[in-house]
């Protein structure tokens, strides 16, 4: 008898395992344009991030230049006396990086609203030309997918935030022109302050690409295809901005170096 029992257990397993596959296999062959968008997207979000910050160490870019021009304020900083405008200016960027992270909160409070009246969300979408039909259950993923996004770029902004406040902090106490500090000195500590406020701008852009990204992700509301075209034209955009636009260019005249 307890064999018996061990065996239909066994055969019981072997069900469920070719149920599962079974269900596995449906879900991919029912899902598997979503699913394409889905690892498009994610490829071309984490792919940009990497692919911007190795060529920021060797191609001029905005992140580059900017760093060197960090560098260059630190180094004017500490010939001052009085650093009211430093100080004001760091202010001013901490006031830019909070702005962003409210409004963040304030999306994210819409996007759990919508969760609450998927229904309503979805027969006003399907009047669009070029929508695809979606069940709820689709809808809902796509919704998490924005809040999640949501979610990353709230984190950035507010670690930018929080390291904004540590560069005030560096130049509070960094040492004043008569307390006589080698070159040496000095261009060490404006190397600290000047990488730890390129820190703080890299974790704000990296929002700022999430917002980007974002407005891919509401294509897919419409079709998948369309969030695939979006999501490209959106890395296209940034590639353009960050290492080909005018922007850039004015920067590297500029700076004479390049």
């Amino acid at each position: 008898m307890p064999s018996q029992r061990r065996e239909g257990y066994i055969v019981q397993l072997g069900f469920g395992g070719e149920y599962c596959m079974t269900a596995f296999l449906g879900f991919i062959n029912n899902n598997w344009l979503n699913l394409l968008a889905l690892l498009w997207f994610l490829c071309c979000f984490k792919g940009y991030l990497a692919y911007a910050r190795k060529r920021s160490y060797d191609t001029p870019c905005l992140a580059s230049l900017l760093h060197m021009y960090r560098h260059e304020w630190m180094l004017r900083m500490l010939t001052r006396e009085v650093r009211i405008a430093d100080t004001t200016a760091i202010a001013n960027l901490e006031r830019g990086v909070s702005f962003f992270a409210s409004t963040t909160m304030l999306i994210l409070a819409g996007l759990m609203t919508i969760l609450g009246s998927t229904q309503k969300a979805i027969d006003v979408v399907a009047d669009l030309p070029f929508v695809f039909p979606a069940t709820r259950a689709e809808w809902e993923l796509k919704v998490v997918v924005l809040i999640v996004l949501f979610i990353y770029a709230f984190f950035k902004f507010t670690w930018s935030l929080r390291q904004y406040g540590f560069v005030s902090i560096m130049v509070g106490g960094a040492p004043l022109p008569k307390e006589g500090v080698s070159e040496e000195e000095a261009n060490a500590h404006a190397g600290r302050i000047a990488k730890m406020t390129s820190m703080a701008a890299n974790n704000f852009n990296i929002g700022l690409r999430s917002y980007y990204f974002a407005i891919a992700v509401l294509g897919w509301f419409i079709n998948p295809w369309v969030f695939m075209a979006l999501t490209s034209g959106v890395v296209f955009i940034l590639y353009r901005r960050e290492f080909k636009s005018s922007t850039l260019k004015t920067l590297m005249m500029s700076q004479g170096r390049f």
